[in-house]
């Protein structure tokens, strides 16, 4: 067998683009050792979620007292267990938004690694990932669903399949910024459904956005895809909100 030169030719030609165009920090453009790496700087400033944090829904805690939070002691979210990578704090906003809201679609390849290591476990069981969805009027504004570049790019990482369009939102929904658990529930009670054609029925399903606040969204999901069949739900995204 003759072997194999395209990865030689790959490191050599990936070399030779660093010394043309040298790789550089995504947030703040100080020169790093290669594409897709924040520089020392901007990784000090972002806070990974670590243990102590919440066994469900994955909310970071000041101690290690508990396993759950109160609020999934007192209402058990129908989800199986949930994992964010970095503190919604304002550098977890200087990674998110600008991938949301900015057109900076790249830095999705940048969230990718440190989401695929916060929800290593919830990979290693998920059969497929399923992305939060857009109505289709804010994609047709914003032209991208961050989720779903995000799926896409833990895929490539792990090799966890990902079906883009087995959910639909079928009406929109304002912005929900600051509003309260309650109203986050009410906006998204019966806003999604299943794609027809699409089935998820006795599959582990991953689903993938960008940020987790109060979990409405997530079990809003989470309905639909267990009415559908679904074995269970995990959930995993960039950056989870603390609770207060």
């Amino acid at each position: 067998m003759v072997p194999s030169i395209s990865a030689p030719v790959t490191k050599f030609g990936r070399a030779a683009l660093d010394l043309l165009l040298p790789p550089y920090c995504p947030l703040c453009d100080n020169p790093v050792s290669a594409p897709e790496l924040l520089c020392a700087s901007c990784f000090a400033g972002t806070s990974f979620i670590s243990d102590p944090k919440c066994d469900r829904c994955g909310v970071a805690f000041e101690s290690g007292d508990t396993r759950l939070c109160e609020s999934c002691i007192a209402s058990p979210p129908n989800y199986r267990q949930a994992r964010g990578a970095l503190s919604y704090d304002a550098g977890g906003r200087h990674l998110v938004l600008p991938l949301k809201h900015g057109d900076r679609t790249e830095l999705a390849k940048v969230l990718a690694p440190m989401v695929a290591r916060a929800g290593s476990a919830l990979l290693a069981r998920a059969d497929v990932m399923v992305p939060v969805p857009l109505h289709r009027r804010r994609l047709f504004r914003r032209r991208y669903n961050q989720a779903v570049l995000l799926a896409a790019e833990v895929s490539r990482l792990t090799e966890v399949p990902v079906m883009r369009d087995a959910l639909i939102r079928t009406k929109p929904t304002a912005p929900m910024g600051d509003k309260p658990a309650e109203e986050r529930k009410q906006a998204v009670q019966d806003v999604f459904a299943m794609r027809v054609g699409r089935s998820v029925a006795g599959k582990q399903v991953l689903l993938i956005d960008d940020v987790m606040t109060s979990g409405a969204t997530v079990e809003a999901c989470t309905e639909v895809l267990t009415a559908a069949g679904a074995a269970a739900v995990d959930e995993l995204v960039a950056a989870r909100v603390a609770l207060d």
